[in-house]
C-alpha cells in the first residue's frame, strides 16, 4: 500500500538546476499525491520559482488524474512521469497506455462536476500538447516560459 514511486536516475549528476527526472508510478488514484510530492520536492531543491512550482504541481495532478481516469496503463501497469528544468522553464510529461480518443480540453460548462483538467492545464501552460504512438500517448506541458496564456 505505501509503495513509493520508482525513480530513475537524474539525467545529470546531482540535482543541478537544469536536469530531468523520470518516475514510474502505479496506475491508481493514490499515485497522484505521490507524484505531486516527488515533483514539488525536486523542483524546490532546484530553486525553481514558487509560482512555477505551484503551477507544475497543479498540472502534474491534472495530467496524472486524467491518465488514470481516461486511459490505460503502460504494459507494466504503470504511468511514466517525466519532467525537466531548463532556464527556469519546467516541462512535465505524463505517458500512459493510450485511450480510445485523443486528450483535448472539454467544452466550457457551468454545472459539470468534472471535465476541467485540460482546460486548467491549458490556462497555466505557455505551451502544451499530445503525442501518440503505438505504445500509448504522452500529454506534456511547459511552464514558466514566455506567456501565451489565453484570456478567455
Amino acid at each position: 500500500m505505501g509503495e513509493r514511486p520508482h525513480r530513475s536516475e537524474p539525467s545529470s549528476a546531482g540535482r543541478s538546476r537544469d536536469a530531468s527526472r523520470t518516475v514510474r508510478v502505479p496506475w491508481r488514484a493514490t499515485s497522484v499525491a505521490q507524484i505531486r510530492k516527488a515533483l514539488v520536492d525536486d523542483l524546490e531543491a532546484r530553486d525553481v520559482s514558487a509560482a512555477v512550482v505551484d503551477e507544475a504541481e497543479i498540472v502534474v495532478s491534472e495530467l496524472v488524474s486524467n491518465a488514470i481516469r481516461h486511459a490505460r496503463p503502460l504494459a507494466d501497469g504503470n504511468l511514466r512521469v517525466h519532467w525537466k528544468v531548463k532556464g527556469g522553464v519546467v516541462e512535465v510529461e505524463v505517458t500512459d497506455g493510450g485511450s480510445e480518443s485523443t486528450p483535448r480540453p472539454a467544452p466550457r460548462t457551468i454545472w459539470a462536476p468534472s471535465g476541467r483538467g485540460l482546460r486548467i492545464v491549458r490556462s497555466l501552460a505557455h505551451e502544451w500538447g499530445v503525442t501518440e504512438d503505438r505504445n500509448g500517448s504522452t500529454v506534456w506541458a511547459s511552464l514558466g516560459g514566455p506567456s501565451r496564456r489565453r484570456s478567455h
